[in-house]
Order: C-alpha cells, then sequence, then structure tokens
C-alpha cells in the first residue's frame, strides 16, 4: 500500500485510491508539513486536501511532460465542448 507522501509537488500520477476504484489522475499542487494539495482530473477538476499517509492502492505511472502535454491537448479540448456558447443571430 501506498500514500500520498511518495507524490512529488508539480507532478502528475496515474493513481488508484481503492483497488476496485477506476485510475485517477491527479497533479501535486502544494505540500505542507502534514499534507497534500491535489488536484483530482475527472469531469471537472476537483481540488482537495490530503493527509500524506492517506492510503492509495497503486502509484500506476508518473506522466512524462510529453504524455502531459498530450493529455491536456485532449482534455481541453473535450472540456471546450461542454461550453461552447450558441450564436444568437
Amino acid at each position: 500500500m501506498y500514500s500520498y507522501s511518495l507524490l512529488e509537488p508539480g507532478c502528475y500520477y496515474l493513481i488508484q485510491e481503492k483497488e476496485d476504484e477506476p485510475v485517477t489522475l491527479v497533479k501535486i499542487m502544494v505540500e505542507t508539513d502534514q499534507c497534500m494539495y491535489v488536484t483530482q482530473y475527472e469531469d471537472m477538476p476537483v481540488l482537495a486536501w490530503k493527509k500524506k499517509n492517506d492510503p492509495i492502492f497503486d502509484i500506476l505511472e508518473l506522466l512524462s511532460d510529453e504524455k502531459v502535454k498530450e493529455w491536456d491537448a485532449v482534455y481541453n479540448d473535450s472540456q471546450d465542448a461542454y461550453y461552447e456558447e450558441e450564436d444568437d443571430e
């Protein structure tokens, strides 16, 4: 069993918090003495504090900068689809 204390600020990880949950992309935003401020990317980003000793079932991988850019392009394209405004003409 892993914990959030193993994750580095500024990095993106694919993790499973629990064995039977789906894989989640997280970015560690801020680290304090006892906690981590984490962005979890789901349909919409979810910002949350996690204790460093909160369990993680599996850390699947640390994403490279190249993979983060690829994911970001796809993620932002899909987010734009939800927020396109209709023309008033």
